[in-house]
């Protein structure tokens, strides 16, 4: 497995209001399930601010086809109680994914950043 196959990306929302105990919820079933069924999935963090108001979602796949196991169980298990609590500003994909796990992540508004140098331990 080699580095130059990860895809990774960040993803920044606000809360919904009155949404944040749903979201912490949601985010304790979706960390189990991805830490027990995906072993593609490298990384796989949420952040909140102080106030509860915004999350960012950080996640590290090791090649495009673990992004798009996680995208078929996100989108069959828990797209729509993410996205009632959640309204997505910004969601910025870095790597090569391939064509296929590219389609699939501009269809739920990816923006795409493509190495130009730099290394991974």
């Amino acid at each position: 497995m080699s580095a130059d196959n990860h895809v990774f990306w960040n993803l920044e929302a606000d809360i919904k209001e009155d949404k944040l105990e749903d979201l912490k919820s949601l985010m304790a079933t979706m960390v189990e399930a991805t830490r027990a069924d995906e072993p593609g999935t490298l990384n796989y963090e949420w952040f909140v601010s102080e106030d509860g108001m915004k999350c960012h979602i950080h996640e590290r796949y090791a090649d495009s086809g673990a992004v798009l196991t996680h995208l078929g169980n996100f989108g069959t298990k828990y797209a729509k109680d993410f996205m009632d609590a959640l309204d997505i500003k910004r969601f910025t994909v870095y790597g090569n994914p391939d064509e296929t796990a590219r389609g699939a992540l501009t269809k739920v508004g990816a923006q795409f950043m493509s190495p130009l140098d730099g290394f991974v331990r």
